[in-house]
């Protein structure tokens, strides 16, 4: 029985379950339930605080679960990341007060707070930087003001929350986090867990493309083809008037209405687009 963890709460719980749902996976509707059996598919899912998930992979009691990857270096804990799962994105920065301008080595020798100890201390080793790293739980902009620290390390959308505790980011980004599934370092993946990896990939595909069908002269099928070249090459077929053909390919969702527009304005007529629920690729 193949044992995975999957957030209990946070900004990756809803997402993590949505993609189980769609590749395939019974997931709990009650969110008192601790662990859940999926009998069919033969995996046991166990819902853990989403910084406990790396601790409890890296240290064998678990195959593999889903986790932020700032939580993953974070822990410190001997876990790799196979997959990422194109949600729940963040950014890391540094930020400092406003009224001087600073670079990274500026940093050398002052006091960062931060909620991400492991990964700030992590990054600053490969920077060789020597800082004291002080951990803070919440509220971290407000921790130079109260004179707990000289500069913070946080996660950063709008920046709004910052510049209005007189901060201001500088240097580049630490990290770019997002949702990841993760196995132990150095272990032999089992085949249930690379039967959810490629199951949990073709979701991830499936939501970034779509299939577009059109039809198009045959004389001006090299052109389109250089506009939908699809993965591979797109499927070609014959249709009744023998001076056209159908094309199919897929192409990036977010890509759809230009390809569509080019489509048109080359010739192609009937051009429909259609979600991928799952595929394999």
């Amino acid at each position: 029985m193949l044992r995975i963890a999957v957030p209990n709460k946070g900004s990756l719980a809803e997402e993590s379950i949505a993609i189980l749902k769609e590749a395939g996976y019974r997931q709990r509707t009650d969110t008192r339930d601790l662990v859940l059996l999926d009998n069919e598919n033969a995996v046991e899912f166990y819902y853990l605080r989403p910084r406990d998930i790396a601790l409890y992979v890296g240290s064998g009691e678990l195959e593999g679960g889903i986790t932020g990857r700032d939580l993953l270096i974070d822990s410190g804990a001997s876990a790799q990341e196979l997959l990422s799962l194109n949600f729940g994105a963040s950014t890391f920065r540094f930020a400092a007060p406003s009224d001087v301008e600073w670079k990274i080595s500026d940093i050398s020798g002052k006091r960062v707070a931060t909620a991400y100890p492991g990964l700030v201390n992590h990054h600053l080793k490969s920077l060789g930087i020597t800082a004291e790293v002080v951990r803070l739980d919440g509220a971290v902009e407000s921790s130079v003001r109260l004179g707990v620290a000289d500069v913070i390390a946080d996660v950063v959308s709008t920046g709004t929350t910052l510049r209005q505790a007189g901060l201001s980011i500088f240097g580049e980004a630490i990290l770019t986090s997002e949702a990841i599934v993760i196995a132990r370092k150095d272990v032999a993946i089992p085949s249930e867990l690379e039967i959810l990896i490629r199951r949990l990939q073709g979701v991830v595909t499936a939501r970034m493309y779509v299939l577009l069908d059109y039809d198009i002269p045959k004389t001006l099928v090299e052109k389109a083809c250089a506009i939908t070249p699809g993965l591979e090459s797109p499927t070609i077929s014959p249709l009744q008037n023998l001076e056209w053909v159908a094309v199919r390919a897929m192409v990036k969702r977010r890509e759809t209405n230009h390809v569509m527009d080019k489509l048109w304005a080359l010739g192609a007529r009937g051009i429909l687009v259609t979600d991928i629920h799952a595929c394999r690729l």
